[in-house]
């Protein structure tokens, strides 16, 4: 057996077998495999695909090439995954509710990369919450309290952070099968034996339609339940930011709210979808409605933001935080956007005519101004008329959020705790004259400023 005999064998439309994908995941990891051959073989994946059995197969083989987390003597282990959103807080939210019902929540998370972000910044935007701690440590965590949320410490699917550089590297991303499979491997290495995935759809999300959402979900339910795990999936919009916040200290802030039970709409839903899945994966009630209640109750009881003080007292955090959010560190400039300034724009216009008719329209368009008139001579007569807020780009909102500093373009890159953006207004909401429809958290005036600009162009109401 050989690499090129299964690239030959791949690009010609035909099935790997176990063995030959078991060979190239083992020969690739151990450096046998070279980053070209494997290029080759990952494209001629991209463009012939892999049936069922293949990607299950790809997926075991990727997970077995490094540690795998055993975590049986904790039971039925429901782990939650999210193929990733902007302003994605939930499982801050989530983790303690699940535990404080007596589920435990034994989570492995990871950083944030592009414009989406990662649950571990937002834990160790507590400070002293430390997310480094040993296999043994972790599973002592859920033995004692019920839940541990981590870092990923372990040599989780190395062969999978190899396969994903190469992939991005040769415009390969978008595949089913090969997606399905790194989001897999991983979770089949954390250890759970049941899966709950937020497959996510939208300009803030991977996958940008619901039936392509919907395609991914089915092919990742498949390899859980081939593999062993019983998995199920729910399919969430990310056309606009999730919640009222963007940014890491932000977020925390948000989760801690929401526990008090100040949960913005669109969070609780997704909250107790994936919850109330969790709850019957769990085997602690086949209702999803009654499930939802329980998860309800809890918050109103307080039980969950115990658990989520206990979970950060355990980990070294320091609980004050929880408990009086107005001590994290906050964003030297807090700037608010107005999507109304017609005056001055209006004076603009007519002092020296330098707008363009395009930019006129499509400023009136963002603002929410009249359109009757675009001369020179209608301007500055316009009046505000009120609108709806029709889109919020949660791409472009996670764009800036990195411009900020809440994120990261690359894996060393610092991250700022305390930027990002609040929201006011989303989609939906009604805007009115001097109406501020969000906030900017900012270090740098500059990009504050800067910032504030983009958000008003981002906006698009009508």
């Amino acid at each position: 057996m050989n690499i090129q005999e299964i690239i030959a064998k791949k690009r010609d439309k035909q099935k790997l077998s176990k063995e030959e994908i078991d060979f190239f995941i083992k020969e690739y990891t151990n450096g046998n495999i070279v980053d070209y051959q494997a290029s080759a073989l990952i494209m001629a994946i991209y463009i012939n695909g892999m049936d069922e059995e293949e990607t299950t197969d790809l997926t075991i083989a990727m997970a077995h090439s490094g540690d795998i987390l055993d975590l049986s003597e904790l039971g039925n282990v429901v782990d939650k995954h999210s193929t990733g959103g902007v302003g994605d807080k939930v499982t801050l939210i989530l983790a303690p509710i699940i535990a404080s019902l007596g589920i435990p929540v034994a989570k492995m998370s990871g950083r944030g990369l592009g414009y989406t972000g990662g649950t571990i910044d937002k834990l160790e935007a507590i400070p002293g919450y430390n997310v480094n701690v040993s296999e043994k440590e972790f599973i002592e965590n859920v033995k004692k309290i019920g839940i541990s949320l981590i870092g990923q410490t372990l040599n989780l699917a190395p062969a999978d952070k190899k396969i994903y550089a190469l992939r991005d590297a040769t415009s390969t991303t978008e595949s089913i099968p090969l997606i399905a499979s790194s989001i897999m491997s991983k979770k089949i290495a954390a250890g759970a034996n049941k899966i709950v995935l937020d497959v996510t759809y939208g300009s803030g999300a991977f996958m940008k339609t619901k039936e392509r959402a919907q395609e991914l979900a089915d092919a990742m339910i498949k390899i859980g339940n081939l593999a062993g795990r019983e998995t199920v999936a729910v399919i969430t919009p990310m056309e606009e930011p999730l919640g009222r916040n963007v940014g890491n200290s932000l977020e925390v802030i948000e989760a801690v709210q929401a526990l008090k039970g100040d949960m913005a709409e669109d969070v609780k839903e997704v909250v107790l979808e994936l919850g109330s899945n969790m709850i019957k994966l769990a085997g602690k009630g086949d209702s999803l409605e009654e499930n939802k209640a329980k998860m309800l109750e809890n918050i109103r009881n307080g039980k969950a933001l115990e658990k989520l003080k206990e979970l950060v007292a355990n980990q070294g955090g320091d609980v004050t935080y929880i408990e009086d959010t107005s001590k994290f560190k906050k964003a030297k400039y807090i700037m608010p956007v107005r999507l109304e300034d017609t005056e001055e724009f209006a004076e603009k216009v007519v002092k020296d005519n330098q707008i363009p008719k395009e930019k006129i329209c499509k400023r009136e368009i963002n603002q929410g101004m009249a359109n009757e008139q675009t001369s020179k001579k209608g301007i500055n007569k316009m009046e505000i008329k009120q609108g709806m807020v029709k889109e919020l780009n949660a791409e472009e909102i996670g764009k800036l959020s990195v411009f900020l500093g809440a994120g990261r373009i690359r894996k060393e890159d610092k991250i700022e705790p305390e930027v990002g953006i609040t929201f006011n207004k989303k989609i939906g909401d009604k805007v009115e004259k001097d109406d501020i429809v969000a906030y900017i958290h900012a270090n740098d005036e500059e990009k504050a400023k800067e910032a504030v600009e983009r958000l008003r162009e981002i906006y698009v109401v009508e």
